[in-house]
């Protein structure tokens, strides 16, 4: 069975590199490493998604399947008042954005959690670049319960590119949520903020 980044413990040999990367003027340096997802690079979409995000966000903001922290770190680097929370269910991923939060001298809670299991609390809003290969079944569900945990008004942000089913979960959003609109499209990436 192949290995995907949503695996909890990966066992593909470790391939440890590091980058830096300019995020709205500054400089942010990551470490990554085999079995998680964009592990080269930031993937194009979830800098879109951290780009886009309301300048007025503020409170408490989760990042749901946060991977190795790209968008924990990127988010902080522009709110850094905002009480992040990070959570992945890849064991692998989620010590690697431990350690991106502290290199970046941020700080962010981090959950060892498959979805929302073992997420306490509601969210003013919640970030997240869903897991696609895991599958439509598996990423509405998350859409469902992120709804569960954000506060009355919160919002959901979202990035899923069109050819992979962004105009089909947008008609769903728009079952779950009192408004879900596309904010921003990019190279073929949609982001989409619900409001709860």
């Amino acid at each position: 069975m192949p290995e995907y980044y949503y695996t909890e413990n990966p066992t593909s040999a470790h391939e440890a590199r590091s980058f830096t990367s300019v995020f709205v003027g500054r400089t942010l340096g990551f470490d990554t490493d085999a079995g998680v997802f964009s592990k080269q690079h930031i993937d194009p979409g979830s800098e879109l998604l951290c780009k886009s995000l309301p300048d007025n966000l503020s409170g408490r903001v989760l990042d749901m399947g946060c991977g190795w922290g790209a968008m924990t770190v990127m988010t902080l680097s522009r709110f850094p008042e905002v009480e992040m929370t990070m959570v992945d269910v890849n064991d692998r991923a989620l010590d690697l954005a431990r350690k991106n939060v502290e290199k970046n001298q941020m700080h962010a809670r981090a959950v060892h959690s498959d979805g929302f299991e073992g997420v306490d609390g509601v969210f003013d809003a919640i970030i997240t670049n869903p897991p696609i290969r895991a599958g439509k079944a598996v990423i509405y569900k998350m859409f469902e319960e992120a709804k569960a945990h954000l506060v009355s008004g919160g919002s959901l942000y979202l990035v899923i590119r069109k050819q992979q089913g962004a105009p089909s979960a947008l008609k769903f959003l728009k079952t779950l949520y009192k408004k879900a609109e596309v904010i921003e499209r990019d190279g073929g990436y949609w982001i989409i903020a619900c409001q709860a």
